[in-house]
């Protein structure tokens, strides 16, 4: 990766920054939660925002905001009186986190869907999505996704709250039942109807795989993600599960973010997976764990933070609840990656991860 092109990533992206900030803290255009935090905090945003190093005057993100702040003062003047989804994001337990939203899930995966290959997503063909659907806002993403390649999709519902509560009592038969009890699902479908691509989480996915030949079914591409997959994981599922006939699609994403792209997988990388953000529309940083305001260097561990840019939304320095490794830019990404990514923590003790 060149400098230049490095370097010509970043005046696009405090180009796109610029406008944004312009977007929600303009009087005429303004969000009503980000025109109250400016004027609390006496900042003129829009100038005083200039570049993503600036991004550092809005602290991290209080996750609090989207828990228990109205709706209402997350529309920006231009949304006012349109009809809006909500979305949630994690959670287990207590009052969900939520985002509204129009149409940003559509822009996030048709972007995405140009990264990926016909022959591996063909037009024409069904897709099946075994995951969370209810209220989040997979389910329409990837339909979407499907739509906008020419397919239409099935569902296979899991509740992944629900079996993290089985899972944290060691209520550990009742999960495998309804871990089951989904797969049966997926068989009775993939047993009626013509399916090429298949959206699902690791487990789930080869648990599937006990069952029927992936491949040997028809199906060509799969999108795999929801948690960790460390380089043993990819290399069983790509040799083992999809049988190396298959196209493996690692998926990193949230509601908040949209979904990244990943650098092509290879055995000279050991199988490892690093991300890339959709940029401009998201910004992710691998960050100190114990000062977020310092990123970490290459090749080291550290907290991943996220920055969403878009006119539905603008949420700066979210601290997710993943850790992951920065990596350099590469390929047609000029800008840093995520590597390895898991679970906050899961370095030090166990986490909680159900069917995922």
């Amino acid at each position: 990766m060149s400098d230049t092109n490095i370097a010509q990533a970043k005046t696009a992206l405090d180009i796109h920054l610029r406008e944004i900030i312009r977007w929600h803290f303009s009087p005429e255009t303004g969000t009503p939660i980000w025109l109250e935090w400016a004027e609390e905090n006496n900042m003129d945003a829009v100038k005083e925002i200039q570049t993503t190093e600036d991004l550092l005057k809005f602290g991290n993100f209080d996750e609090a905001w989207l828990r228990f702040k109205p709706h209402e003062e997350w529309i920006p003047k231009d949304y006012i009186g349109k009809a809006y989804s909500v979305f949630e994001t994690g959670g287990t337990t207590g009052m969900p986190k939520q985002r509204i939203g129009w149409e940003d899930y559509k822009i996030d995966y048709s972007q995405f869907s140009e990264l990926l290959d016909d022959k591996d997503f063909p037009s024409g063909g069904n897709w099946l999505m075994m995951g969370p659907t209810g209220p989040r806002r997979l389910r329409l993403a990837i339909e979407h996704l499907a739509n906008v390649r020419g397919s239409s999709c099935y569902f296979v519902d899991l509740d992944p709250r629900w079996v993290k509560k089985l899972i944290a009592r060691k209520a550990f038969h009742e999960a495998k039942l309804y871990m089951e009890h989904v797969i049966d699902q997926a068989l009775v479908i993939l047993k009626h109807r013509k399916v090429t691509g298949l959206f699902t989480t690791p487990k789930l996915l080869e648990s599937l795989a006990e069952k029927i030949s992936i491949p040997g079914v028809g199906i060509k591409g799969v999108f795999c993600g929801g948690t960790q997959m460390p380089p043993q994981t990819v290399r069983f599922l790509i040799e083992e599960v999809l049988e190396n006939r298959v196209k493996l699609i690692p998926t990193y994403g949230n509601t908040l973010m949209g979904l990244a792209a990943h650098k092509p997988l290879s055995a000279d990388d050991n199988y490892s997976i690093t991300y890339y953000a959709p940029q401009p529309r998201a910004i992710l940083r691998v960050v100190d764990t114990t000062n977020p305001e310092k990123g970490v260097d290459y090749g080291q561990w550290g907290r991943v933070e996220l920055t969403t840019l878009t006119k539905e939304l603008f949420m700066p320095r979210f601290l997710e609840r993943d850790e992951a490794i920065r990596r350099k830019p590469c390929g047609q990404f000029a800008w840093d990656g995520v590597g390895d990514v898991r679970p906050f923590g899961a370095g030090e003790s166990k986490v909680i991860e159900g069917v995922y």
